[in-house]
Parts: structure tokens; sequence; C-alpha cells
């Protein structure tokens, strides 16, 4: 009767069981206890190399090749229960391992060095889609689809941008959920009829059970897409109440603006606005010296557990230099048109070209006669240069037209700009020029045209700088630009009744030399 493809239960029936032929076998009593000795010894090797088999992780065992002989872990554990370990499935040619316990399955996600519900956060490159990246970080198609379906309506998964991070919570399951093993029938005549080391586990659930998706594309947003009990994702979108508060801060002058600024705690955003307010009547290389000093009274929005979320608006800014005070008010002449800054006496702070095109910018070699360091002879500047970091903004110091944008020579990456009544302003050595432009565009004042470089003939990264009137350089330094609007009649009472109210204001404000940073009292100054 050939029994080879019938269901094939192991059995374990050690020699020691059957007496009667070990007394056979060995007639006398100390042949017996040298037996015994020899068993025992036996055992205890033998146990303590399945226990040593029984140490190792899981995830490694399970990714040894089989033919190597060693069980895998959770089929280890199971065949070592006390007990019958192995039932006849209905199946005529497997044989089912029985499922471990809960207890098991803990120790088993212990030993794996993992919670079953994991947190992990991704971040989205260059050129990477949502779906994609969910996938990439073992999510399933089906959940990714879904997830993106509901955040659809909340959001358009397609403002997602490289460097959004977004924090992922599944269910990753440290052993099969099934917890079976298969062990398939050979044709081996012995009683055992398969081999044990080549079971191959039953397939788990998916790795990944994606349970819900969270990420805040701007400060004052935190959506999340989560799994419901019928499996679906729902997206809700919550806003943050973004709480605005007033700042009066200042400090003394000790190298730069910039530093003394950023010292003092004053927001990045709002150093670099204030920059621009006063780049029209201060050159920030030989007006300012130590000891000047600054004030600025600005609005930022917190989130409301106190961090800093976005820049409101400059109202009040004062510049002190030498026995010179230099202070700029913020008012709307024109509700259709931005709001601009006024001195006083109501002249506007902007003049027809900025004197410095580059925030934090200080000048490496001015106009005139110079050694020039690659011609190697002295030969005339038309222009001033100043030290900048490649990639730094350049700023149109006019509104005008591009009249030329490529290379020139000597200039490097160049661009030429017209600004009207035989003015033009040039920008040399620039590292790229800003999107979206080209010859004939026109451009704003301080809108960012290019960024600094070393391309032409540059020793270093720099910004040359020219203001030519007829097609003549001439020095930035020392001509008389044309100022702009000065209010008058109705505008100029209304101005004053401003700038009034912004002056009772401040004086009612403390002076913060440093600003509260958002952990603590974000008015309290130190």
């Amino acid at each position: 009767m050939d029994r080879r493809n019938e269901p094939t239960q192991i059995a374990f029936e050690p020699d020691w069981q059957r007496p009667q032929e070990a007394t056979a076998t060995i007639p006398n009593l100390e042949g017996r206890w040298a037996l015994v000795s020899t068993s025992l010894s036996a055992l205890i090797v033998g146990s303590i190399a399945w226990l040593a088999v029984g140490t190792m992780t899981p995830v490694d065992t399970a990714a040894r090749d089989t033919s190597r002989g060693f069980l895998p872990y959770e089929l280890f554990q199971q065949l070592a229960r006390s007990g019958s370990a192995l039932f006849a499935d209905t199946d005529q040619n497997t044989a089912r391992v029985r499922a471990p316990d809960q207890l098991d399955r803990r120790l088993a996600v212990e030993r794996a060095g993992r919670p079953e519900i994991e947190t992990h956060t991704i971040t989205l490159d260059s050129g990477d889609t949502l779906a994609g990246a969910l996938e990439n970080a073992g999510v399933a198609a089906s959940d990714a689809t879904a997830v993106i379906t509901a955040l659809a309506r909340v959001y358009n998964p397609r403002n997602i941008r490289a460097g959004q991070t977004l924090d992922l919570t599944y269910h990753t399951p440290a052993v099969p959920a099934s917890g079976a093993y298969n062990l398939t029938n050979t044709t081996s005549d012995d009683d055992t009829g398969g081999d044990i080391a080549s079971a191959e586990p039953v397939a788990a659930d998916p790795i990944s059970r994606l349970l819900s998706l969270k990420f805040s594309p701007s400060v004052e947003h935190d959506i999340t897409v989560t799994r419901a009990a019928d499996g679906s994702f729902v997206a809700n979108d919550v806003t943050k109440q973004l709480v605005a508060h007033v700042h009066r801060a200042g400090a003394t002058i000790d190298s730069s603006l910039y530093l003394s600024a950023m010292r003092a705690g004053i927001p990045t955003d709002v150093v670099g606005e204030m920059i621009k307010m006063f780049s029209y009547k201060v050159d920030f290389q030989r007006d300012l010296h130590p000891g000047d000093s600054f004030e600025v009274y600005y609005d930022y929005y917190y989130t409301p557990e106190g961090q800093p979320a976005k820049q409101g608006s400059i109202s009040y800014a004062m510049m002190r230099l030498g026995g010179k005070q230099i202070a700029l008010y913020r008012y709307q002449p024109d509700p259709n048109q931005p709001a601009d800054y006024f001195d006083a006496k109501g002249q506007s702070a902007k003049g027809m070209l900025m004197k410095t095109p580059v925030d934090g910018a200080r000048i490496t070699s001015g106009f005139g006669m110079r050694f020039h360091p690659i011609l190697g002879y002295s030969r005339m500047h038309k222009g001033v240069d100043f030290g900048v970091p490649i990639g730094t903004p350049v700023m149109a110091a006019g509104s005008g037209r591009i009249a030329f944008m490529g290379w020139e020579s000597g200039y490097g990456k160049f661009v030429l700009v017209n600004h009207g009544n035989g003015y033009s302003t040039a920008y040399g050595h620039l590292s790229r020029f800003a999107p979206g432009l080209h010859v004939g565009s026109g451009v704003r004042q301080a809108q960012i045209i290019a960024y600094s470089g070393m391309t032409g003939m540059a020793t270093g990264p720099h910004l040359h700088y020219e203001i030519r009137i007829n097609n003549v350089q001439v020095n930035p330094l020392k001509v008389r630009i044309a100022q702009g609007r000065v209010l008058s009649g109705a505008e100029l009472r209304q101005f004053q009744s401003e700038r009034m109210r912004i002056d009772n204001q401040i004086v009612a404000t403390k002076l913060e030399t440093k600003v509260a940073d958002a952990s603590g009292d974000i008015r309290k100054a130190n």
C-alpha cells in the first residue's frame, strides 16, 4: 500500500523509551550507567544548541538561507512547546504548525525589538510624488490611493513640495498574522514524509497597514488623514488661530545692523524688511559705525503654543547714525496700492534707485583706478563690488525693464536694467538668473532678478554693481538720485495723524533689548 501521499504526522520517540531493546543490547549494569551518562550529556549539549537557535532574532533567522539547515524562529518555538506541536491539515500534501498563543506573540514582538504600532517620519525629495513616497515607505498601493483621495477633499496633494515631512502611523505585525507554517511532503519513504527545515510561512497580512498620516503645510495648518472603523480614510484640516503680538525692540550696533538685530532676538524676516526700508537712505558700508543704534516697532504672529508663525508689519523703524536720526513710518495713501514708508515730513523713503541692491553686503572694491588682480595691471573699475556669498539674492535697484540678460565677456553672467530718463543699472558675476525673467521683462524696485556668484573674471564671490547715466558709468556712492514722492495736502494731514497714533503706541510699549523666545512669555524682555 502506497502511503507516500497520505497526511503525515511527525512523531518523536526517543530510544530511551524502548527499555527492552536497550536491556538486550547492554546486559550489564555498568554499561547501562554509561549509556545513561552519555545520553544525559548529549541531551544537555543538544538543549544548548536548540536554545542558541531560539535566541536568534526572528528577522535574522527568517532572512537566512534555508539550505543552511536552521529552523525559522517561530517554527522552532512551536516545536519546542510541550504537547502536540503538529496536526494534520485537511490538505493531503501539507502539515500545518499550530499558531502561537498570545504570550508567544508578545515574546516575539519583544525579541523583534519593535512595537506593533509604529510611527515613522518621511521627507519628500525633489521629483517625488505623494503616492510614490508612501509606497516606498511600505504602505500598500490601495492605502496610498485611498489616503490621497481623502486628502484631496481638504487639501490639494499637488501643493505638497519637496522637503515636506509627513508622519506615518501604521500597524506592523511582528509575526505573521496567521502564525502558521506549511510543511510540504516529499516523495521520501521515511515516516516524517517532509523536510521541516524547508518549511515556508503561510502568507501574512500586509506588513504596513496605514493608520494615519499627518503633516503641516504651513505653521497655522495641521492636516491629518485617519483610517476609520470601516477601513476608509477621513481627512481633517485644523486651522490654528494665530495671535498677533506687538514688539518694540532695539539694540546698539557693534558690527552690522543684521548681526546686531539677530542678537537682539528680532526675527530674520523682520530684519530683512528693515534693511530694505533703509537701503534708499543709508549706505550700510560707509554710514554705520560702532555705537550707532536702531529701534523697530513691529507685529508678529504666534501659534496658541507660543511658537513664532509669521511676520506682521513694521509700523516704525529708526536708525541713529552719529548725530543724525532717520525715522520711517508705515503709511498707505492709496488703499489699492501697497503701503509705503515715509519720514516725519512725508518724504518717501524710496529713491529712484537703491544704494545697496543686496542685503548685508560689504564693499570690497570701490569706484576708480585699481590694480586688476587677474589682468595684472591698473585700470578703471567702473562700479562697486559687494562681497557676498554665492547665491545671495540680487534685487533690482529700481523699477524698469530688462535690456540685457546673458553672458557678457568679463562680467560673466550679466543683467542690465533700463530705468528710463537715461538711467540704467548693471549687475555682473552672477551665478544664475531669477526664473521667469527675460529680455523685455518689467521688474519692480527691490524685486529679485538674479543671484550673486563669481562668473567671468572674478577671483571670489561678489556682486559687481554699476549705475549708468546715458550709458556712462558713474560712482554709485556719490551720484545724487532723484527721491520718491512727497505727501501734500489732505494726504499729508492724514499721514501726520497716523504718525502721531504710532508715536503714542510706541511710548506705551516697553523697549525690548532682547526679544523673548517662544518658550516663555513672548512679551517678556531681558
